[in-house]
């Protein structure tokens, strides 16, 4: 690892871009600059100053706030005389209590432990690397960052709670408590953090050997036998096929130029994801009873009922989120993965941009998830008023996490691949 703060970069070493394969010269950027694959316009490295300094700071803030966002009451919900209070924990916990520990589960991973575990991993490799040492275990750690990273959804989490009390104005006063604030605070330190972290300041950007740095620059990593480390970005030989690899400078496994059934799973992944979508659009996902009465309301009626009560713009959102985004996600992957297939050389850029904006959206459909957790934690009032989830949600919940997981099986070095390979 780097044993300074300042930019690692070794002049004249060659990068691989990680959408499109494309190899290009390693040169210095001056502060703040970002280097772009001239192919696809993915981003390559950039240069953030004092990156280690303004990384530790914020994801130590990160972790006070993410304390106190956990310890303190999140939101109260204050009906007459009476107060429900709500806990970050109150919504798995409510969930499990209804028989449905599975999404539970998936609520508190997504929300409180990834998080917690992205934020402490980040502080075991930052902080005694901006003292010059590297504890044991910290590959591993660092590992973990950049695996858990995509699952930890903070600004996805603050948005459901934000829909949640809108839906709840109107059935009594909502009180926000010191732990909604710190988590407030928690999604603008971490997005800081993440913003300032320069991964060359953890591990210096460093071409292939140097007998390999002779190499034609439109010549992409795979056509010379290289692959990059998932771990710490080093261009190194792939493993053999049906062979074994560990990269020399982490340690790490490395695989062979492409990942092995890229295209296989992401198809079992869509499969799946789409049977999931079916019972998850027919069954209830929550049933909200008020003096007694009510009835199960499925995704499209939930949508349907904040039309009826005037909430256009939150309607919108709960539809494009449940709807529009699984079903866009689905859709675009099947098209990358029948381009690939054909070996098409078809708008090439278009489709990298594509599958880029699809693997960033894909998780705000957890919006609804998390949505359901909240009201079943917070409206808990007897026969006042009382949210159910339903067995919909644990489909829905299903469907989401299967989409997320085909984009990340997904190699988009593939949609270049095919296209250059000789027929």
């Amino acid at each position: 690892m780097n044993q300074g703060g300042g930019q690692a970069t070794e002049d004249g070493g060659l990068t691989a871009c990680r959408e499109c394969d494309l190899l290009h010269r390693i040169t210095p950027l001056p502060p703040g600059g970002k280097a772009l694959c001239t192919r696809c316009a993915a981003p390559l490295y950039r240069h953030v100053p004092d990156s280690l300094d303004r990384a530790s700071a914020l994801y130590l803030a990160a972790l006070m706030l993410w304390v106190m966002a956990n310890a303190f009451p999140f939101v109260s919900l204050k009906v007459g005389g009476r107060v429900e209070d709500n806990v970050m924990l109150s919504g798995p916990l409510a969930l499990a209590r209804e028989g449905m520990p599975e999404l539970g589960l998936l609520v508190f991973l997504t929300s409180i432990l990834f998080p917690l575990l992205t934020i402490a991993g980040s502080l075991y490799v930052l902080l005694p690397l901006r003292f010059g040492r590297r504890l044991p275990g910290a590959v591993p750690a660092w590992r973990m960052v950049r695996l858990l990273g995509p699952w930890s959804l903070v600004g996805v989490f603050m948005l459901g709670v934000l829909v949640s009390i809108v839906k709840l104005l109107d059935l009594a006063d909502v009180v926000p408590g010191t732990g909604l604030y710190a988590f407030a605070g928690l999604l603008l330190a971490t997005a800081a953090a993440n913003a300032n972290l320069d991964p060359g300041a953890v591990w210096p950007r460093a071409g292939p050997p140097p007998a390999r740095r002779g190499t034609a620059p439109a010549a992409t990593a795979a056509a010379l036998g290289l692959t990059a480390c998932h771990a710490c970005d080093l261009l190194v030989p792939a493993a053999p096929p049906g062979g074994r690899a560990r990269c020399p400078r982490c340690g790490s496994p490395v695989h062979g130029v492409r990942p092995p059934a890229s295209e296989a799973r992401t198809w079992a992944l869509l499969l799946s994801a789409a049977v999931m979508l079916i019972p998850a659009n027919l069954y209830p996902v929550m049933t909200v009873i008020r003096f007694g009465q009510g009835e199960p309301n499925t995704i499209l009626s939930g949508v349907m009922h904040l039309i009826d009560s005037g909430m256009w713009p939150l309607a919108m959102l709960v539809f494009f989120a449940s709807f529009v985004v699984p079903l866009s996600k689905i859709a675009v992957l099947v098209l990358l993965l029948v381009t690939v297939h054909r070996g098409s050389a078809w708008r090439r850029s278009d489709r990298t941009l594509l599958y880029r904006v699809t693997e960033v959206v894909g998780a705000w459909s957890m919006i609804d998830i998390f949505l359901v957790g909240i009201l079943a934690a917070l409206v808990n009032l007897g026969a006042i008023a009382t949210v159910r989830p339903g067995v919909g949600a644990v489909f829905f919940g299903a469907a989401v996490v299967l989409t997320m997981l085909a984009a990340m099986s997904f190699d988009p070095r593939l949609i270049w691949d095919r296209a250059e390979r000789p027929r």
